[in-house]
């Protein structure tokens, strides 16, 4: 049986749509999805560099940056002692998964609160997590906030691609669990844009996520 916890709300001082005033833009979230090697995270980083010159307070948040801290693995917290680590540290079981995008989806969700454009950059296999993140983003803030990307490179150009090495791993059987290749990735069925990853440059696809950012509302046209 689980323990009932007794926690409380606070509501702000200051309310999200004061923050937003001050910003001149909305808070958001940009969701970009994909297999590993499709371009997210140099799509994210070429975005977030627009949207600074643009004066849009944005962040991103990244899949990896994100292992080494806040989702680190069991072996990177072993410092706490063996069952510290075992209870918190995330691997790449479809349950850690689950946890990593739940975890980073509260972190997106209050970044977008704070009226900040938040790009994230995860593989996030599974819809249902992604649909998770949807409906807690959407539900504190407004219907739209949450804008799925999907980075549609085909497997066998982000297997070419290869930036960590991690397809080769995997082939080789030094590397279970990979996205692609023996775990399952479930594309959007639905997402806000589709970018093509494989034969368009990062700037160019990062400035059709500004123009589909603009063209919503969420930054200023």
């Amino acid at each position: 049986m689980v323990e009932k916890t007794l926690v409380t709300w606070h509501p702000h001082a200051v309310a999200r749509e004061d923050r937003e005033r001050l910003n001149g833009h909305r808070g958001c979230v940009v969701w970009f999805t994909g297999y590993s090697g499709c371009g997210k995270s140099t799509v994210a980083n070429a975005l977030d560099g627009r949207l600074f010159e643009l004066g849009i307070h944005s962040f991103v948040l990244d899949g990896d940056n994100i292992r080494h801290g806040l989702n680190a693995s069991p072996a990177m917290l072993t410092d706490f002692g063996e069952e510290y680590a075992r209870r918190f540290g995330l691997a790449f079981s479809e349950q850690d998964r689950q946890e990593n995008i739940r975890r980073i989806g509260a972190v997106a969700e209050l970044f977008a609160s704070a009226g900040i454009v938040t790009l994230t950059a995860f593989v996030s296999p599974y819809r249902r997590d992604r649909d998770a993140v949807r409906r807690l983003v959407e539900s504190s803030g407004r219907p739209g906030d949450f804008v799925e990307v999907f980075v549609d490179t085909p497997l066998e150009i982000c297997e070419a691609r290869d930036p960590k090495g991690l397809y080769k791993k995997a082939r080789a059987g030094e590397l279970s669990g990979m996205t692609g290749i023996d775990d399952p990735y479930e594309p959007p069925l639905r997402p806000e844009l589709t970018l093509d990853g494989a034969s368009r440059s990062p700037e160019d696809l990062a400035g059709q996520v500004i123009d589909w950012l603009r063209h919503a509302g969420q930054i200023p046209g």
